[in-house]
């Protein structure tokens, strides 16, 4: 597919953003303003922050995840995303806005990455230990992509996807599905005979991935974060995925918040195409 111009600014504190000693690993938050569901949610107020930069913070508590970029597209609705950015010391990059297998790949190129690790900003509540576990199971095996999704295990909305820039580029050239196109990744857990592909489980051996949910796409996932982070922050910051559970199990109110949209995911739309997915991982609403 025709490369789509991309602009790129740089402006960091090292400090702030560099997670590890892995210089040549970049993660990427997939982020836009644009959304049908849910406009500008990643703006959103969470405690006195925009919802974009509570996620960054819990990020940033990774030990492993190299360097954060936000990767959003050229469509000017997204200038504010790229000025947040540029207050926060974050790198921005920007690419296609309907083709993100291509925006990693530019984004990766331009950081020369060897390593690219994928998470969409419709993750406030990701969990930096889930981060960590992931990059520790990546970097002692010799796979070309891991991630805690095919199969799921995790509440959703702590996706962790992460592959070496040689599997991203064979992708970008070799994937041709609009489906393949937008979701980034579908092309690498579709085709196991081209690489070689790993999953890490939640070590509790349970599937919450359908049953509790993390993800925001929608108005009342919004109400849930916010009421997790104003009981949870105030006093542990760094709050992971055990204390929200706690959380949840103390105050069923809030799980329910959302509980309706839970095993509601993009699946849904692509049942037909997808060969590894089926119907017990998705939810119609």
């Amino acid at each position: 597919m025709k490369a789509t111009k991309a602009n790129f600014w740089h402006n960091i504190n090292p400090q702030n953003n560099t997670c590890s000693m892995q210089q040549s690993t970049i993660t990427v938050v997939q982020s836009r303003m644009s959304s049908t569901r849910f406009p500008g949610k990643v703006m959103k107020d969470i405690l006195g922050k925009t919802l974009l930069e509570r996620m960054l913070e819990r990020m940033q508590q990774s030990n492993k995840c190299g360097t954060i970029v936000v990767a959003t597209s050229v469509n000017p609705k997204d200038d504010p995303l790229e000025e947040l950015c540029h207050q926060i010391n974050i790198p921005c990059f920007r690419g296609s806005e309907e083709d993100l297998l291509e925006r990693h790949y530019l984004c990766a190129k331009k950081f020369d990455a060897q390593v690219v690790a994928k998470i969409p900003s419709d993750c406030p509540l990701i969990d930096s230990a889930i981060m960590d576990k992931g990059f520790e199971f990546f970097f002692e095996n010799e796979y070309d992509f891991v991630s805690n999704l095919h199969p799921a295990s995790y509440p959703d909305g702590n996706d962790v996807e992460i592959f070496t820039f040689s599997a991203l580029e064979k992708a970008h050239l070799e994937a041709t599905k609009k489906m393949e196109r937008e979701h980034t990744t579908p092309y690498f857990w579709e085709n196991p005979d081209k690489f070689k592909i790993g999953n890490f489980r939640w070590e509790k051996a349970l599937d919450y991935s359908m049953s509790h949910r993390f993800t925001i796409d929608y108005e009342e996932d919004y109400f849930f974060i916010k009421a997790v982070f104003e009981k949870l922050y105030p006093t542990n910051p760094s709050f992971g995925l055990e204390d929200i559970l706690n959380l949840l199990e103390a105050h069923p109110e809030i799980y329910e918040l959302n509980a309706k949209f839970a095993g509601v995911n993009w699946y849904r739309n692509h049942l037909d195409e997808l060969k590894t997915i089926d119907v017990s991982k998705t939810k119609k609403i």
